[in-house]
């Protein structure tokens, strides 16, 4: 198991750009395949980014395609998500996931995931 903790979010101007981080604590960091998940107002949780252990390979929702990137540093327990071009559509709670997964699988479902941090807001005004 391991703990995660989000920061980084805020309020935004569409177009503009935030960092998100994740840190992560009491387990191996290394052998977790990563996420990032949000969720708007009144909607269901919706996966946005996924990245495999070693960093290797990363994988997308269409919805942030070409705008988002996710990447860790194992080194330091961190996860990130750089977000460009924001759009309004993109306001939610953001939140990251792990699931313990040394072979360098990926997975978009929530329920592939076990341990989840406890969001942050993200706000983007139009």
């Amino acid at each position: 198991q391991v703990l995660l903790v989000e920061s980084g979010g805020g309020l935004v101007q569409a177009g503009g750009s935030l960092r998100l981080s994740c840190v992560g604590s009491g387990g191996t960091f290394s052998g977790y395949t990563m996420a990032w998940f949000r969720q708007a107002p009144g909607k269901e949780r919706e996966f946005v980014a996924a990245i495999t252990w070693s960093g290797g390979n990363t994988f997308y929702a269409d919805s942030v395609k070409g705008r988002f990137t996710i990447s860790r540093d194992n080194a330091k327990s961190m996860l990130y998500l750089q977000m460009n071009s924001l759009k309004f559509e993109d306001t939610a709670v953001y939140y990251c996931a792990a699931r313990y997964s040394p072979i360098a699988l990926l997975f978009r479902r929530e329920n592939d995931y076990n341990d989840w941090g406890q969001g942050t807001q993200v706000t983007v005004s139009s």
